[in-house]
């Protein structure tokens, strides 16, 4: 019998990258379906199921993380001022009005949010630069691709309650998504 040949990492080995690689994958271990079935009984309020009609665009299917919200209608400077900051692994959702008019996200900002941390971007409105989207490492959804971009005003609100497609997503509330759709949970689950 031959010699017993180890493969090393590479040098040099970045153990950031990977202690961040892995928190990444332990983040995303849950599925939708599995936490309403858990939560099926729940009468609180504190467990809540986004409908089914936000399409993925974004390069990951799957994310999850505390919330926080952007409030605007057809002016993405608040989005741009969120997605260009750090994202600690957070779910930035916007309430966009579901106005179909004007995109709230293209391809330079879902850049930016995955270059910046940001677990996944959840619009009730638009997004554009769809191919781009695809290759931002970050989950997207919304509601529509629309090639119109939106005008900067500087309007909007942050760090307040949205009310999405008729659900009520607080900031510090936790987003989990994935190929079944959307769920908003009061803390992180514990399971």
């Amino acid at each position: 019998m031959g010699p017993v040949v180890f493969r090393l990492a590479k040098w040099p080995f970045n153990f950031q990258e990977s202690y961040s690689k892995m928190n990444q994958n332990a983040a995303v271990l849950f599925a939708t379906c599995d936490l309403c079935d858990a939560q099926k009984n729940d009468s609180s309020g504190a467990f809540r199921v986004l409908p089914p009609v936000f399409k993925d665009f974004g390069g990951h299917s799957k994310f999850s993380g505390p919330v926080v919200t952007v409030k605007c209608f057809e002016d993405n400077s608040l989005v741009k001022v969120a997605v260009e900051s750090a994202g600690d692994g957070r779910v930035l959702v916007v309430d966009g009005g579901a106005s179909l008019r004007r995109a709230l996200l293209g391809g330079n900002l879902g850049a930016a949010a995955a270059k910046n941390g940001w677990a996944g971007v959840v619009i009730d409105g638009c997004v554009r630069d769809v191919a781009e989207l695809a290759l931002c490492s970050t989950g997207i959804r919304a509601l529509a691709a629309m090639p119109l971009p939106t005008d900067r005003r500087q309007e909007g609100q942050r760090d307040v309650a949205v009310q999405i497609q008729g659900v009520w997503i607080r900031p510090g509330d936790w987003l989990y998504a994935d190929e079944d759709g959307m769920v908003v949970m009061a803390a992180p689950n514990s399971a």
